[in-house]
């Protein structure tokens, strides 16, 4: 019978003497004491005192040593876990109570602040202001009229004399639901609610339509994605452009002071005819900086006019799409973007301000009568 086997093989298990050990425990210590939070500790856990760090692969040869080394290799391992884990609690502490004392500064509240008062809102400009010009037309005779914002394309192009191969109709101007096949748009302008009011309603017909519209239009200081237009309709018999230009007229003074000028310069839309372009008198200046170095206008730019919107007869086409016989009735229509007319209403410089919520935007605006 073989007696036990005493001999072994230093260099096989070379990790489990003294010195190995005992490097291993100055590593770990040396990571714990450099761990500065919860998150940096954690991962000096998984590699020292974890299934594989070196301690734990070492502890795995013991059992290859002859029963007299086991003892005193198992010994030594021990003692250097339980050093290891000893210093770890000890640096969860002391980072835990860090992190607790960090918190107690960044997040303390202040308690002696009125815990009972919310802070004083504001309705925004954008809102107030198409109030008041809805105010304005509903006290000449018009109805508001509204319509859904994802609008179908023949609502919004076909039906508006704009051709399928228009360059409006490109995805460069227009956002589509889904595939330019989809046949549905955000709307581009509150054109189509005019369509829809004269589908619905009995003539004549006389309506303004205030609401947001979708251009791919990169956001800056004068333009943005998301807007807002109001337009108006006027559909009876015997209607002329020099109803137009009364109603415009009106329009202008109730936004921008009394004696306010506004002029028209021909244009073209494909849903009016004729079709004008609406300038209006610089309100600053009231045409005084033209000519004038000495008393330059920032507003109009020293021009007198400020462009304001478009306008026009509507096109037979278009009445002719949604069943009106144009020989017998007549039309005009116009539009403002709302933020434009907010812009030079108010002086604000940068478009961006109304679009970033900050309720001190809102607030200086105060509460429109």
């Amino acid at each position: 019978m073989s007696g036990p086997n005493t001999s072994f093989d230093p260099k096989q298990v070379a990790s489990l003497n003294a010195e190995a050990v005992e490097a291993m425990v100055a590593a770990a210590l040396a990571a714990i004491a450099d761990a500065g939070d919860l998150s940096a500790l954690k991962e000096v856990r998984l590699a020292h005192a974890g299934d594989r760090s070196p301690l734990a692969l070492a502890n795995r040869e013991i059992g290859a040593l002859p029963p007299a080394a086991k003892a005193e290799a198992g010994k030594r391992v021990g003692q250097a876990r339980g050093a290891i884990k000893q210093a770890l609690d000890a640096r969860q502490v002391e980072l835990e109570t860090e992190r607790d004392e960090r918190v107690l500064v960044e997040e303390a509240v202040d308690v002696t602040l009125p815990y009972d008062r919310s802070a004083r809102g504001a309705r925004h400009p954008l809102t107030t202001l198409m109030e008041r010009v809805a105010d304005v037309f509903v006290a000449m005779g018009y109805e508001i009229a509204e319509g859904p914002e994802v609008e179908a394309e023949w609502v919004n192009f076909d039906a508006l004399n704009v051709p399928p191969d228009h360059p409006a109709r490109t995805m460069q101007d227009t956002f589509y639901v889904g595939s330019p096949d989809s046949g549905v748009v955000l709307r581009t302008q509150t054109s189509p609610i005019q369509i829809r009011a004269m589908l619905d309603r009995d003539l004549p017909v006389y309506v303004i339509a205030p609401g947001r519209v979708y251009r791919t239009d990169e956001l800056d200081a004068t333009h943005t994605p998301v807007f807002h237009q109001i337009e108006g309709l006027a559909v009876d018999r015997g209607i002329t452009m020099g109803d137009l230009r009364g109603t415009l007229d009106h329009f202008a003074e109730s936004m921008f002071g009394e004696g306010i000028r506004t002029r028209m310069r021909p244009s073209y839309f494909p849903f009016t005819e004729p079709s004008a372009e609406v300038d209006l008198e610089c309100f600053v200046c009231r045409g005084e900086s033209v000519g004038n170095p000495e008393r330059p206008c920032r507003t109009c730019g020293s021009e007198g006019w400020i462009e304001w919107g478009g306008c026009g007869m509507v096109n037979p086409r278009v009445l002719q799409s949604v069943g009106i016989d144009p020989t017998v009735y007549r039309g005009f229509a116009f539009g403002m973007g709302v933020e434009r007319t907010l812009m030079f209403r108010n002086g604000v410089s940068d478009m961006r301000d109304m679009v970033e919520g900050d309720v001190r935007f809102s607030l200086a605006f105060g509460v429109e009568a």
